[in-house]
């Protein structure tokens, strides 16, 4: 190991050999400060990759290729407010109604990548997914660490509420995330029932009104409308059948 590559280590400069050749030198402090400007753009890319790495999306999605005319917005909030992801500062929810496949979910991880690139911490969980992990964890003793993994995250993403109904200590757990995530981190969630039908997944009716209240008090409800996204792209795909001759 070279007496520079100690010395990197111990600043926690990660790779700074295989950058020395990519700056051009005219003279020291110009040489010195565009490495170092490298070095800092490289630290940067490495951390919003390792921040979309540990929030575990399904899938990568950017806010560029979606498609928002299937949206309506409320009073609260627009196409550019939801997008500058204003509402994470002020600890708010978003709530993503509609029926399978119109798009809940792109958008979902989309906001999650971007808050990544400008360094925010999210968690990605289909709500299932949680409930087990919870009753899992809870079982084993361990549930503590995982409550605490969920707390530090700056936006806790809950998709898919509804399409699974959940047990009385699943639903207890997730209400208990829910409890601690109150104004202190944003949540996004995507569900394709109304709030009126939550019932049916959370069992019982004190802790569906106590949950859902949690959760639209500080709330911005996007309503998504029109066919399967999936339906749409799959028939595109399909091939032409030519008109038989009569």
């Amino acid at each position: 190991m070279s007496r520079l590559t100690e010395i990197c280590k111990e600043l926690k400069i990660a790779d700074l050999d295989s950058l020395l050749s990519e700056v051009p030198f005219k003279e020291e402090r110009q040489y010195v400060t565009e490495l170092m400007e490298l070095v800092l753009d490289k630290r940067n890319t490495n951390r919003v990759q390792r921040l979309i790495k540990q929030a575990k999306f399904p899938t990568l999605k950017t806010l560029e290729e979606y498609d928002f005319t299937k949206i309506t917005f409320p009073l609260s909030i627009d196409q550019e407010s939801i997008v500058s992801l204003d509402f994470v500062e002020r600890r708010e929810n978003i709530c993503m109604l509609g029926s399978c496949g119109t798009g809940k979910t792109s958008l979902a991880i989309a906001l999650g990548i971007k808050a990544c690139a400008q360094g925010k911490t999210v968690r990605f969980y289909r709500t299932i997914d949680l409930a087990n992990e919870l009753v899992e964890q809870y079982d084993k003793g361990k549930l503590s660490g995982l409550m605490k993994k969920i707390s530090k995250a700056e936006i806790l993403v809950l998709d898919e509420i509804g399409y699974v109904p959940f047990n009385k200590r699943a639903s207890e757990l997730l209400f208990s995330v829910i409890s601690n995530s109150y104004e202190h981190q944003s949540i996004i969630i995507t569900t394709n029932l109304d709030f009126g039908r939550w019932t049916e997944v959370f069992g019982d009716d004190r802790l569906t009104a106590a949950l859902i209240d949690r959760i639209v008090h500080h709330a911005h409800i996007l309503a998504f409308s029109g066919p399967s996204m999936r339906l749409e792209q799959a028939m595109a795909r399909r091939p032409k059948i030519s008109e038989e001759k009569t």
